[in-house]
């Protein structure tokens, strides 16, 4: 009978492939890259994939021939994760309907793996500079979403019904309480009043995500501003004014410098928006209240990477976003390409009781199953294994929304 027959490795690992999928969250959402090189050979924690990124250019005017260099960039993604899930199983235990043993072992494991893939992904908004709303605020005015949503049509982020707004528990209970008396799609009410979810708005998908990261600011202390000019193409700004040996900043926080403007990355001309740097260290003041920020973006105000219409110069007053030492929660809204899920096969071990890898090209997901048996206790430890590693290649296709 069906209900009785044994287990095999290969059938277990195919179904946590399935299981694991439908248990991530934000990885459903972001570019996903499964790289081929691996599959026979294996991969192992450290190794790198190169992401092309494509070249940017100027343009011309006129009709005078203006030919320019081919600059491409790659985006290193280090598969610097490898998760997984240990379980002791019984013979009696391999004997289960796959139904069952998809419920009782599979769905509680891999919810657990599934939970960290999400997290790394989601720690990428502490390299994410465009931000909106107030921390230490929920939020919960559609005002501030669209707020979000005209950051991402500033950076030219395509209106291809790949964005996605993933928010806190707090943040989407508020959200969905003061959007029910809108005029909405019926299918898009019905959805928040019986499943308590936003489904799809203002352009972009919802859904909710307990793995959204918060951070403290820091004790924003003085009245800081640039300290000297900064450098073409630079990533670190020198600062003063900010109170003496103090944790001033912490990483993740987002500021704006005087005079400094977001540029549209096409026509690169100003926004009318402050170019918002996001903090990429915990920043402590000296005794003298100065301090070197390290920041995102790197710094071009002119040539085929331009982002900014100037450089910060000495003396532009630094401003920074809500109070010191307030806790802020990172809500997201972000394009699909704003960052990549890479996974890879690992090696395949010898000497083991059994080993099993599957791997779909689609979805870019790649598990791996290896067993023993132990014949003292006819017990069969096994083990499900994930690598991956998470870049953010384009963070100006995505803006935080702070709560």
């Amino acid at each position: 009978m069906a209900g009785n027959q044994i287990l095999t490795i290969s059938m277990i690992t195919r179904e946590s492939l399935r299981v694991l999928r439908n248990n991530c969250v934000a990885s459903n959402y972001v570019n996903r890259e499964y790289d081929e090189q691996f599959a026979i050979s294996g991969a192992k924690i450290g190794d790198t994939l190169n992401v092309r990124k494509p070249a940017r250019y100027i343009g011309r005017s006129g009709p005078v021939l203006k030919v320019e260099a081919q600059t491409e960039t790659f985006d290193p993604l280090v598969l610097s994760n490898q998760d997984g899930v240990d379980i002791e199983l019984t013979t009696k235990d391999m004997t289960l309907s796959m139904d069952d043993f998809s419920k009782r072992f599979l769905e509680p494991a891999l919810a657990n793996v599934a939970n960290k893939i999400d997290r790394a992904i989601l720690l990428k908004a502490l390299g994410v500079y465009q931000s909106v709303g107030t921390p230490g605020v929920t939020p919960n005015t559609l005002a501030i979403f669209l707020a979000a949503k005209a950051k991402l049509d500033f950076a030219a982020a395509p209106r291809d019904k790949m964005r996605t707004i993933l928010l806190d528990p707090n943040a989407e209970a508020g959200i969905i309480n003061n959007l029910t008396t809108l005029f909405n799609p019926s299918k898009e009410i019905s959805a928040q009043y019986l499943e308590g979810e936003m489904g799809r708005a203002i352009g972009s998908r919802w859904n909710m995500d307990q793995n959204i990261i918060s951070i403290v600011n820091g004790t924003h202390g003085g009245s800081p501003q640039v300290a000297s000019n900064a450098s073409q193409g630079g990533s670190s700004i020198a600062t003063s004014g900010w109170t003496a040996s103090q944790t001033v900043l912490s990483k993740g926080e987002v500021f704006t410098v005087s005079g400094v403007f977001s540029v549209n990355p096409q026509s690169r001309q100003s926004t009318g928006q402050l170019q918002q740097f996001v903090c990429l260290a915990d920043v402590v003041s000296d005794g003298s209240g100065l301090a070197t920020i390290s920041v995102a973006p790197a710094m071009n105000s002119t040539g085929q990477f331009q982002n900014m219409s100037a450089l910060p110069l000495s003396g532009a007053t630094i401003s920074l976003s809500g109070a010191g030492s307030a806790t802020q929660i990172l809500n997201l809204n972000f394009h699909r390409d704003a960052f990549i899920l890479g996974m890879a096969d690992l090696m395949m071990p010898k000497g083991v009781h059994a080993a099993a890898r599957v791997s779909d090209k689609e979805t870019g997901f790649s598990i791996r199953m290896v067993q023993a048996y132990d014949i003292v206790n006819d017990m069969m430890p096994c083990r499900l294994d994930v690598l991956y590693g998470v870049s953010a290649p384009y963070p100006e296709l995505a803006c935080r929304i702070s709560g």
